[in-house]
């Protein structure tokens, strides 16, 4: 396990990250801008100027969060990162729907997809699958997708996310059910999957108000996973996490100690600042990134 194997999402065509500091980081989504509160931005923002273009800014009073909207935002508004297609939108957890720092794992699942496509498409779980951009893109690339989430609104996102990309109905099963509760169950039906995605919260509650503590679950969860992953080479598990307050050691040492030794890697998500068109070798090296989350990946 390489375990200091630090991932970097950089701009596309619909994702900035504009300038952070204070606490706080200035984002382009498509055409609309936001601002979000980002406890990892201790150091001063860059460019003060372009925070006057914030159509919405994400703001606690008395320990509650709002949207403050300054200039018109659609309900929901398209956008895409290759050829999955998918809505965005400003929810009361201060988040859009769409989590740029993962592109670099969306990037690496299609290749797993594409490298295990061979007589059959390959098999894949995507447990805590939200708004489903990593299920459309294991799709994309010639999966066979099961999406789980534990709630319907998010269940109803991907699929219309799914729908947008054109992906076809049978390209993906959509399953309303806890995450553990599920792979328990599929444990016990001897079902088996090329491929597993995960990106577990701190906290959660399933579809029959199960409570999740990761702390707790997550070892048995690991465990089930272990017995419907595929041996065959090729097969591949993935594991990021998001405000988990845990080090990628950590995510890795929970992997290993159910999956022993992996030809795999850990390390941050960081989401690097935009720079101009032309950068200089010197801004290059002083690009500034957001820490976003951890992640744990490996192959058989």
């Amino acid at each position: 396990m390489n375990y200091d194997h630090h991932l970097t999402s950089l701009p596309w065509s619909d994702y900035e990250l504009l300038d952070s500091g204070d606490n706080m980081k200035l984002e382009r989504f498509g055409e609309i801008i936001v601002a979000r509160p980002e406890t990892q931005a201790l150091w001063a923002k860059q460019k003060p100027e372009l925070w006057e273009n914030a159509q919405a800014v994400f703001a606690f009073r008395d320990k509650k969060g709002a949207w403050d909207v300054r200039k018109p935002v659609p309900e929901s508004w398209e956008l895409s990162w290759r050829d999955a297609r998918f809505t965005a939108e400003l929810t009361g957890f201060k988040h859009t729907g769409v989590f740029p720092e993962q592109a670099p794992n969306w990037e690496w699942l299609a290749g797993q997809v594409e490298a295990k496509n061979g007589s059959h498409a390959p098999s894949v779980l995507n447990l805590f699958g939200y708004t489903g951009i990593a299920s459309v893109v294991a799709a994309q690339a010639g999966a066979k997708v099961t999406h789980v989430d534990a709630s319907k609104q998010s269940l109803d996102w991907a699929h219309e996310n799914a729908r947008r990309s054109g992906v076809s109905e049978d390209a993906i099963r959509w399953i309303l059910d806890d995450a553990l509760a599920f792979a328990k169950r599929e444990a016990r039906r001897g079902a088996l999957y090329d491929g597993i995605i995960l990106d577990p919260p701190a906290f959660g509650r399933g579809a029959k108000g199960e409570v999740w503590k990761i702390e707790e679950a997550l070892p048995e969860l690991l465990e089930s996973l272990k017995k419907i992953l595929s041996d065959d080479p090729g097969s591949f598990f993935l594991m990021s996490g998001y405000a988990a307050g845990y080090s990628p050691r950590a995510f890795a040492q929970a992997v290993e100690s159910v999956f022993g030794d992996t030809n795999g890697e850990c390390g941050e998500l960081f989401i690097q600042e935009a720079h101009s068109e032309r950068p200089t070798s010197s801004e290059l090296r002083r690009a500034r990134v957001i820490p976003a989350g951890i992640y744990v990946r490996f192959t058989q």
